[in-house]
């Protein structure tokens, strides 16, 4: 009986998507829209997604001790307790979108780049010292461009058909005839 219950489970698994098993538990909080979709789209969307939740909390802490005191004391705590929940929120689509990507190693190259790149601009959110409050503004807005520049070009080879291997070398074929029996 436990034969028949283990292969029918297994069957059934067999037919679900590899995304539905990749991302059974993303918090649609940071995938809003893409939450059931694939593991990349997730990830796509959760980039941008998180950073700007972040980004808010730390302009909250501005608005609040102001730029010189954002990061004083325990005055940055929510910034760091945001990036530090987000860095765990973000694995499951970001593990997703790799095992996707990795029929190409410029995808999964790609990928890595842009969790590369979020996870930088992630720890820049804090202001640095001397730092105006119209150059932070400016500083903090520029990882948008380098997310969406990343995100078309991912878009762009999951798009792009998969490169075929090099064909093999065939033997011409033989040039005699076949003597029918």
């Amino acid at each position: 009986m436990h034969r028949y219950a283990l292969f029918a489970l297994l069957a059934a698994v067999s037919f679900l998507p590899p995304a539905a098993l990749a991302l059974d538990k993303v918090d649609p909080y940071i995938c809003p829209t893409q939450a059931q979709g694939s593991g990349i789209d997730c990830f796509l969307e959760a980039v941008p997604q998180t950073y700007t939740m972040c980004r808010h909390i730390k302009s909250i802490e501005i608005i609040e001790f102001g730029l010189a005191g954002a990061q004083e004391g325990v005055h940055g705590a929510k910034t760091e307790y945001c990036v530090d929940k987000h860095k765990i929120l973000i694995v499951r689509p970001y593990q997703a979108a790799l095992r996707e990507a990795a029929r190409s190693k410029e995808e999964v190259q790609s990928v890595r780049q842009l969790y590369d790149a979020w996870l930088d601009s992630l720890a820049k959110l804090a202001p640095a010292a001397g730092e105006t409050d119209e150059g932070y503004k400016q500083r903090v807005v520029r990882p948008y461009s380098d997310f969406n520049e990343r995100i078309k070009a991912i878009r762009a080879l999951i798009g792009a058909p998969p490169k075929a291997a090099p064909a093999a070398k065939t033997a011409p074929a033989s040039k005699r005839k076949k003597t029918s029996p």
